[in-house]
This record gives structure tokens, C-alpha cells and sequence, in this order.
């Protein structure tokens, strides 16, 4: 019977883009988290096929924000740990085209992840944090990842 509850929440709703926020597990278990990971992985895909270019001109930046499989990884990892930082992701168009930079950080020294970028830009997008790291070798900025801020932190 779980497994069954498993499969029908990362199922897309027949005739729609969009997955139901209601079949989205909302809790903190083992399965909630890999049944959202599940569904950010498969938005991620859909969001690609439909944006070949992988990339969203940024205003604030005045640059595209990339994604690049460093961009999925992270944000599969991170958003699934939380409701609200899954339902941020089906934001991901708007997130990186209207995000505003808040900071820009030197790159965690210790991080392998951050590794290939000179800087870190925190940017945020009403009440979603967006992480974009800068390759100073290739002058692109890619987008790392985005989570739901804390509700404390929703000033903006």
C-alpha cells in the first residue's frame, strides 16, 4: 500500500503542465523526500525539453542564468528536503528571470561543488532564495540552487 501512495504522488495530473500541490508529499519522511525528488526531477526535465537553450536572460544580472547538471543535482538534493522549497521549483522560469541580487560571496573554499565558480550571487525572487554561482572562465552565471525562505525571512 505505500509503494502505491509512493507512485501516485509523483504522477503529473492527466491534461495538465503542472503536477497537483496536493498530490506533493508534505511531510519529512525518507519517502515524502524521494517522492519530491522524484517530481523536481521530473519538472526539471519537462522545463528543459521546452527551454533547449537552458539558459533565462536575468534582469537584475543583466546576464543568462545557465542550467547545467550541477544546477539539477543541487536543487534535487536541497528543494526536496522541504514542501515549500518543491513548490518554489515550478517557479523556475520566473525565479531566474525576475530574481534580484541581494549579495555577491566568494565560494565556499571547501565546498567541490562550488569549485568551479570565482563567486556566489544570492538572489531572491519574492519569498524563494535563488544561489547563482559565477565561471569567471567562461563569464556565465549558473543557477545552483533555490529554496523557500523561512517565513521570518519574507520581507520582500
Amino acid at each position: 500500500m505505500k509503494n502505491k501512495r509512493r507512485e501516485q504522488a509523483v504522477k503529473p495530473v492527466a491534461n495538465s503542465d503542472q503536477f497537483s500541490l496536493s498530490i506533493i508529499p508534505q511531510g519529512k519522511t525518507r519517502p515524502e523526500i524521494k517522492a519530491r525528488e522524484q517530481i523536481i526531477k521530473g519538472f526539471y526535465a519537462k522545463w528543459i525539453s521546452e527551454n533547449p537553450s537552458k539558459s533565462v536572460w536575468n534582469h537584475s544580472l543583466r546576464a543568462e542564468i545557465k542550467i547545467k547538471g550541477l544546477s539539477y543535482n543541487e536543487t534535487v538534493e536541497h528543494a526536496a528536503r522541504s514542501y515549500e522549497s518543491t513548490i518554489a521549483v515550478f517557479q523556475l522560469t520566473d525565479i531566474l528571470s525576475k530574481a534580484v541580487k541581494e549579495s555577491s560571496n566568494p565560494k565556499k573554499q571547501n565546498d567541490k561543488n562550488q569549485k568551479s565558480f570565482s563567486r556566489i550571487v544570492i538572489m531572491r525572487y519574492k519569498h524563494i532564495r535563488l544561489v547563482v554561482g559565477f565561471q569567471k572562465s567562461k563569464g556565465e552565471y549558473v543557477q545552483y540552487s533555490i529554496s523557500a525562505l523561512p517565513t521570518g525571512e519574507n520581507k520582500k
